[in-house]
């Protein structure tokens, strides 16, 4: 046995604390098991089986102070078993309907082995996921059918039928097309068909806009470029595309008798990226969708984190499609944005290895799914073992596509000798390659 997702070993009652976080962390996950009489290794494993000694009254206690601890109140089923020969005392938590579980006034979520505290953000996003509250879906309140741009919606029917034969008629009415659409409740405009459709959304929403970015250099500090996209939610997404096309380099080769012309970063790969990014973000939070290019990546910022059942591995493999803004991902799916099977973060990754990029970072930052498509494999961590000198030629390389001997001597200001110990070893690390013959040899970044 060992530790898990849903399984915790305690030596003893005395971790009181820690067992009603794990508490709040199993109602709010998977539900799980905590067997106290156990004292467990490192990595999780049980070390020794120590069993417990205590009576009906200090269970009683232990489930009172279950009870006085938790909100709303959880009811765990506690049992004495049999483990070695010895007393266990096992208290099972089933995952809980109404969420989230408070212990101590602090809420507390299962990842592995470990219970991580949520943010007050995380918290908010738990309670709308769990009382199937939505807020695209939500009444737009003053809005009316004058904010909607009809040749936008009759735009967007035209593509649907094309794309997925879609039956509803271009020239339907624009308020029948909205509630066949789903996006007018009881009879009033949705948050959703404002961000679709809407004439001027940031009326409604003034965080509902994509700020692009092209930076000096591989730090967020001297701008090059930069534009604010506003409108509906379908046309940012394009203006967004374009602005990335204007700002990376689009190669030519002759491949046969052919002129062949690929951009820097495969364009399906940023596409789906910056897709994903207004779908799926939290329209309720003040941050904005971000695209920043720097020399050596793409970053797309999201607004708000992974929705809690899934993790960031799970982006990387077969994974359920959670729809953050149902309304907008039936819209977007609709006209082919997107295919609602859980494959875009797959999409993006072959695109970037089919392409000869390094696989793409799916990380959460400030509590922002944070995407970043990379021009070569040497990362911030890579970075940061190396000296002085190899960080200024691994800068230069980034800025100027390759490196000599020469010039490394030139920028470190060292003679030959060091320059190729330096060089040698980044070759070592696999964070650059050598190309070319004899006097003309040259270094480039992997």
């Amino acid at each position: 046995m060992k530790e898990s997702q849903t399984l915790e070993f305690k030596k003893s009652l005395a971790e009181i604390n820690e067992i009603l976080e794990t508490i709040s962390a199993f109602a709010n996950t998977n539900g799980g098991k905590i067997l106290v009489g156990v004292e467990e290794n490192k990595n999780g494993t049980i070390k020794e089986v120590v069993g417990v000694t205590i009576k009906g009254k200090e269970v009683e206690g232990l489930t009172n102070e279950i009870k006085q601890n938790t909100d709303p109140v959880i009811f765990p089923s506690v049992k004495f078993v049999k483990m070695k020969g010895k007393e266990v005392l096992s208290i099972k938590v089933e995952e809980n309907e109404s969420k989230p579980v408070f212990a101590k006034n602090m809420v507390f979520k299962r990842v592995e082995k470990t219970n991580r505290k949520l943010s007050s953000q995380e918290i908010r996003i738990l309670t709308k996921e769990s009382v199937d509250y939505n807020y695209t879906e939500l009444v737009c309140e003053e809005a009316t059918l004058n904010d909607i741009d009809e040749e936008k919606v009759k735009w967007f029917l035209r593509r649907a039928k094309a794309e997925r034969n879609f039956d509803i008629e271009p020239e339907t009415p624009l308020k029948e097309a909205l509630e066949r659409l789903k996006l007018i409740k009881q009879g009033r405009l949705t948050n959703a068909a404002i961000l679709l459709f809407g004439k001027n959304p940031q009326a409604f929403f003034l965080q509902a806009e994509i700020r692009c970015a092209r930076f000096k250099g591989t730090e967020p500090l001297e701008f090059i470029d930069m534009k604010i996209f506003k409108g509906n939610i379908i046309g940012q997404r394009e203006n967004a595309v374009e602005f990335v096309k204007e700002h990376i380099k689009l190669h030519a080769k002759i491949v046969g008798t052919e002129r062949v012309e690929t951009w820097e970063y495969p364009i399906e790969a940023v596409r789906e990226a910056i897709t994903n990014a207004i779908c799926h973000r939290d329209y309720q939070i003040s941050a904005n969708v971000q695209v920043r290019i720097f020399d050596d990546r793409i970053e797309i910022w999201g607004c708000g984190p992974l929705p809690t059942s899934l993790t960031l591995e799970d982006l990387k493999k077969k994974h359920d499609s959670v729809q953050t803004n149902p309304l907008i991902a039936r819209s977007f799916f609709l006209i082919k944005f997107i295919e609602q099977w859980g494959t875009g973060t797959n999409r993006i990754i072959k695109e970037c290895l089919s392409n000869g990029l390094p696989e793409p970072l799916f990380e959460i930052i400030s509590n922002n799914l944070v995407v970043t498509l990379r021009k070569y494999k040497v990362t911030e961590e890579d970075i940061r073992n190396l000296n002085e000198r190899q960080k200024q030629a691994i800068k230069f390389m980034g800025e100027k596509g390759k490196i000599t001997s020469k010039e490394y001597c030139e920028l470190t200001r060292v003679v030959k000798d060091t320059a190729n110990r330096d060089i040698n070893e980044l070759l070592k690390k696999g964070l650059i390659k050598r190309e070319g013959t004899g006097k003309k040899i040259f270094y480039i970044l992997k």
